[in-house]
């Protein structure tokens, strides 16, 4: 069950961006540690009946596992888990519409140097938003990797050819600086957002959430010195 559980229990403990009070640091970040997971109870009653109907297609009843050898229904398990994070990080309608709202505030904030206001912007993001009321830490993480794809690849209209070689992370120290180096390069090759379980699990949901807004804050600065245009109107018209 704890293999089970551990990929979406990442989304839960999320305490050192809660605790974060500037994106940026007087000194480099700390060594990576292993994820600090906050663990809800009843999580795993909570993922096992959201993979019902995942389980379902490969015949099992998520009422009766004891019905599948170990071995076969931990392969389900994987490929139920793999399609179920997915889609949380690829949100659609109102949550990315949320998302997308949050990431742009964020990256303005960080591009005029308010990197409290940063942080502060970030803190409100929340494990899961029902009423897609708030942004979701995989909401804004989807949408920030999948458009730092597109982008860095040239799958996005009036993107400068060399935007993938051109875009650096802004002078100083920064809380999730180690993360948004790794997002640049597999972007830059289009594979940040299938990269997402390896990013997950070498950085944690807290330093990949403010690592993915500095990494796309960066890529919009070189995007708008590039083409000599507003950063403000980039921001507009390209994260959505």
């Amino acid at each position: 069950m704890a293999q089970l559980t551990q990929g979406r229990a990442d989304l839960y403990h999320f305490c050192q961006t809660k605790d974060m009070v500037d994106l940026r640091r007087s000194e480099p970040e700390p060594p990576a540690g292993p994820p600090q997971v906050q663990w809800k109870r009843g999580l795993a009653n909570e993922v096992l009946e959201e993979l019902g109907p995942l389980l379902a297609e490969d015949g099992i009843d998520v009422n009766d596992l004891q019905a599948k050898d170990l071995t076969t229904l931990q392969a389900s398990m994987n490929r139920a888990i793999e399609r179920r994070n997915m889609a949380l990080f690829t949100p659609t309608g109102p949550a990315r519409d949320v998302a997308a709202t949050t990431l742009a505030l964020v990256v303005g904030a960080i591009l005029d140097d308010n990197t409290t206001l940063a942080a502060t912007l970030l803190a409100q993001v929340q494990p899961e938003s029902p009423d897609n009321s708030v942004a979701t830490v995989a909401s804004c993480i989807g949408m920030s990797l999948g458009l730092l794809d597109a982008w860095m690849t040239g799958h996005t209209p009036g993107t400068p050819s060399t935007l993938a070689t051109s875009t650096h992370l802004p002078k100083g120290h920064w809380n999730g600086e180690r993360a948004a180096t790794d997002i640049l390069v597999l972007a830059g090759k289009g594979r940040a957002f299938r990269s997402l379980q390896t990013l997950i699990t070498k950085q944690g949901s807290h330093q990949l959430l403010p690592g993915s807004a500095l990494a796309l804050a960066a890529a919009v600065c070189a995007w708008a010195n590039m083409t000599r245009t507003p950063q403000r109107e980039i921001i507009r018209n390209n994260i959505r």
